[in-house]
């Protein structure tokens, strides 16, 4: 096997990613690689080159193989930390034309509906809400309490309108890797949407440091007042799709989320 005509010295299996296989290869020029495989990376691929940095950097994405820069992990410092909340500032200011995305989107290996939108309340309902609801209940993973809990939650929703960002999408602290002092996103969902979206997901699973994170981000891009109240409904999305992937396990996290809204 060979990349960039280089053949491969070393390659060590890293185990399954949902439905593809992910390796890091060392080459016989001494380059290290992060390669993922058995899947069309062609949305992955373009969203990494959409978002831009602090994105990384894609090298190589036909058929179905992804090819990235080997990141060797490091805990992240209070400066790191800093610089990703600037640089998720200056990612999302670079906005997008509408809620959604022009291409087909995915999240895990489940198909996500980027259909234009401009209100982004309805079309978050819509687009990334209500189409896990209804697979969670397809699958026995909720109950129509439960759905009635979500959607009732989604009626006392409020957003304060702002025009579209460019967002990952899927920005949970396991896509955050830090690496050579800085961090570096990875398997985005990239799409036009809410900037509050990406920062709620960071708050989901615990992201190290979000506190220097988000002191950083809202010192270049003040928030909306309230935005923290809303943390819930912007993570409604990402926990239907836990239902979805996983089962009932993050059921309880979910309605925890709606009645909070």
């Amino acid at each position: 096997m060979r990349f960039f005509g280089v053949p491969v010295a070393r390659s060590r299996d890293l185990g399954r990613g949902h439905a593809w296989t992910l390796h890091h290869v060392t080459l016989e020029d001494g380059r290290e690689l992060f390669v993922k495989k058995g899947y069309d990376f062609s949305t992955e691929a373009h969203g990494l080159r959409w978002l831009g940095p602090p994105s990384a950097e894609v090298l190589d994405a036909e058929g179905d193989v992804l090819v990235l820069p080997w990141l060797p992990p490091e805990p992240p410092s209070e400066e790191a930390a800093r610089r990703l909340g600037r640089d998720l500032a200056a990612m999302h200011a670079r906005g997008a034309p509408h809620f959604g995305a022009a291409w087909p989107g995915h999240i895990a290996d489940l198909p996500l509906d980027n259909t234009p939108g401009e209100e982004w309340t309805s079309w978050y309902a819509e687009r990334r809400v209500l189409p896990y609801l209804r697979m969670a209940r397809d699958a026995d993973a909720l109950g129509p309490s439960d759905a009635r809990a979500v959607e009732d939650a989604l009626g006392r929703a409020h957003q304060p309108a702002e025009p579209p960002s460019r967002i990952h999408g899927d920005l949970w602290s396991g896509n955050v890797l830090y690496s050579g002092g800085r961090a570096h996103l990875v398997d985005p969902a990239a799409h036009g949407g809410h900037r509050e979206t990406d920062l709620a997901m960071l708050a989901l699973f615990g992201a190290p440091r979000l506190g220097d994170v988000l002191a950083a981000y809202t010192e270049v891009a003040p928030m909306a007042d309230g935005w923290r109240a809303r943390v819930p409904l912007h993570q409604l999305h990402p926990l239907l799709v836990h239902v979805v992937l996983f089962g009932g396990s993050y059921r309880t996290a979910l309605l925890d989320a709606a009645a909070a809204i």
